[in-house]
């Protein structure tokens, strides 16, 4: 398609300027860029594909350089981007120095938070709504018709997550303009989950729910909330008049509901859009979209074509990009071996049952796994309960998702020492998601909780040995890191040894090495990878730690006390990490820390771009692991750090 509208469009005010009936063919052409980038680079597709209208109808209606624009599920944020003037940066998407593939404040001011996770949006568009009351900002139809609207885009089944829930309660309250955007495309990341998705599921099915519309306000004032209802029969036009619906569940938190409307039917969304705009009431408009709206294959299976890899559409077959084996893949077939020797294992995850791997598992023991939806603290919840009952509990989380569950690791697992194996995907550098899902501070928040164990595995094979340790040890909650990557096969020729509590595993040792690396999970192959970059310069031995908590505290002790350097290398935050335990350990068994050098993630947001280049950043990939070697063993090679910083990163700080 050649594109004749898009590379005109430097900002909203474009867009508002054009008639509506030109609409489409910028929404054509957007939808075409979009796929034509991801087809190359990867990223969120689906989701994107099904806002496009949805988002031009926004920026048509709303000024969102004056007016507050918050998403949820920021990954639907492609369209928003295109349309305020960063077409440009769409060829590096994802990539060092491109475009974030989610909202990104540093990118442009049309972006008010970085959003990552969901069910924020809502309630961060309170705080502004507030904020605008306080500040005299806000729009009143009456007293500062030039005031700010506020509007929350919300996606992705994010509606039932408990913080939206939260924001909502508050919402209700709220005396002043505030627009809930309900983005219904009747799927999360996979399939939604829960009662509430099968409230929507109803409506969305049910005509009468289209056709909702009272002729007398007595009818309505009888009505649950119907005095707003009523008021707000003589305030709005005939087309938002047909489209309110009594009794919603929306209702019930004080927020009158329009809808459901065809998501991508511009005018009509256009329309519906001008009506409610300046209603001076919280609102939710219910719209309908089709996730992966335009494309065939994403609209058939929207939840493989969520965000995928690189791909070619080869005649009538679309063919996806493979990398190898994944973590991923490796963590769940291990579980399905574990699940069919242990009928008291049981398993779930939060709204990512294809990013984990339980995909795979939740058709072979219906009975034993669950997707609970987008609902960490839920989940963490209800494994507590079931370890509670004496099954053994297994959570796939991602790493970044993991802390939206602290309270409960806190208050439910450890403080009863429940036995809850905690299974982080995405642990470490996540390469072109971002500052947004880094995993980067797991270690840092379990470490602080009574009888856990913190695991890392370096390859396919520790990964299988470390849940079987997980899976025998019931005296308090567990963990086991892995990153977004591929298995390594540099240990391939090794026998495995099964994991022994606190003792780390020795990949190559020397009676007295010149220095000793302790290299946690994956770093343990980037350690071995820096030997060779050495070409035998010195004497190296290598471990892999295998326990962040508790760490090898015998061996660290016979290394030190002989003098040996030690260097420890994780995926990980410096602040609290591995490198912090080893240290922490090391001081209270009265060890010398002195020639301790400890290599992480340093403290500062490491943004997008791809996780090789995020390891050269950081400092975490051979060369450098190799050049620290050679600075402990002669510190007089030590230098000032050289810091790759991308170009995203650098405008930050100017900023």
């Amino acid at each position: 398609m050649e594109l004749k509208v898009l590379p005109g469009i430097t900002s909203p005010a474009d867009v508002r300027a054009m008639p509506i009936d030109a609409l489409p063919q910028l929404a054509a052409e957007i939808r075409h860029a979009i796929c034509e980038q991801i087809m190359k680079t990867g990223g969120h597709f689906a989701p994107n594909l099904g806002v496009v209208e949805l988002t031009i109808a926004l920026h048509y209606v709303f000024d969102f350089s004056h007016d507050r624009l918050l998403f949820d599920v920021g990954h639907q944020c492609y369209p928003h981007k295109l349309i305020t003037g960063r077409a440009n940066m769409l060829p590096r998407l994802r990539q060092t120095g491109g475009m974030s593939g989610f909202p990104d404040p540093r990118e442009s001011a049309y972006d008010l938070f970085s959003v990552g996770h969901a069910g924020t949006a809502i309630s961060t568009a309170v705080g502004m709504a507030r904020g605008d009351l306080l500040g005299g900002e806000a729009f009143d139809p009456q007293s500062n018709p030039q005031g700010r609207h506020v509007c929350a885009l919300v996606g992705d089944a994010s509606i039932v997550n408990g913080v939206a829930m939260e924001g909502m309660n508050n919402a209700g309250t709220l005396k002043r303009q505030f627009l809930v955007v309900f983005n219904d495309n009747g799927m999360s990341i996979a399939r939604p989950q829960g009662a509430l998705a099968a409230y929507f599921d109803r409506i969305r099915v049910n005509p009468a729910y289209r056709k909702v519309k009272r002729a007398a306000r007595d009818v309505v004032s009888h009505l649950p909330g119907g005095a707003i209802i009523g008021e707000m029969y003589h305030r709005l036009g005939e087309i938002a008049k047909d489209a309110i619906a009594e009794d919603t569940w929306f209702e019930k938190f004080g927020l009158v509901t329009v809808g459901p409307v065809d998501g991508h039917d511009l005018p009509t969304l256009i329309d519906m859009l001008l009506e409610v705009k300046d209603f001076d009431r919280p609102m939710v408009l219910h719209v309908h979209t089709v996730k992966g709206k335009g494309y065939e294959y994403a609209e058939g299976d929207a939840t493989t074509f969520h965000a995928p890899k690189p791909f070619k559409v080869n005649a009538c077959k679309v063919a996806l990009s493979s990398g190898g084996r994944s973590f991923t893949s490796a963590f769940a077939d291990a579980l399905i071996d574990i699940m069919k020797r242990d009928d008291r294992v049981v398993t779930c995850t939060a709204a990512m049952p294809d990013g984990t791997g339980l995909n795979k598992v939740i058709p072979l023991f219906p009975d034993r796994s669950w997707d609970t939806g987008i609902c960490e603290s839920h989940a963490m919840d209800m494994m507590a309960g079931l370890a509670k009952t004496g099954f053994k509990p297994f959570f796939a989380v991602y790493s970044t998702f993991l802390q939206r569950a602290f309270d409960q690791v806190f208050q439910e697992v450890s403080l009863h020492s429940l036995p809850v194996r905690l299974c982080l995907d995405r642990a470490g550098l996540v390469g072109g998601d971002g500052a947004v899902h880094q995993g980067f501070c797991d270690i840092s928040i379990l470490r602080v909780f009574p009888k856990m164990v913190l695991m890392a595995a370096m390859d396919e094979p520790s990964l299988v040995a470390a849940m079987e340790f997980m899976r025998t040890y019931d005296d308090g909650p567990s963990a086991v890191r892995y990153p977004r990557d591929t298995v390594s096969d540099v240990m391939a020729d090794q026998a495995c040894p099964p994991f022994e509590m606190g003792r780390a595993r020795a990949l190559v040792e020397h009676d007295e090495p010149d220095v000793a690396v302790f290299a946690y999970g994956v770093m343990a192959v980037n350690a071995m990878q820096a030997i060779d970059l050495l070409n035998d310069e010195y004497t190296v031995s290598v471990y892999d730690a295998r326990f962040a908590r508790p760490v090898d505290i015998e061996l660290l002790r016979r290394l030190i006390e002989s003098g040996v350097p030690v260097i420890t290398v994780e995926d990980h935050g410096i602040e609290g990490g591995f490198g912090s335990c080893v240290v922490d350990a090391c001081h209270e068994a009265g060890l010398d820390t002195r020639a301790i050098t400890t290599l992480a993630i340093p403290c500062r947001w490491i943004y997008h771009g791809s996780r090789s280049d995020q390891l050269e950043e950081t400092g975490l990939d051979p060369a450098a692991i190799a050049r620290a070697i050679r600075e402990a063993v002669d510190p007089s090679q030590r230098s000032v750090p050289e810091v790759t910083v991308t170009a995203a990163a650098t405008a930050a700080v100017r900023g």
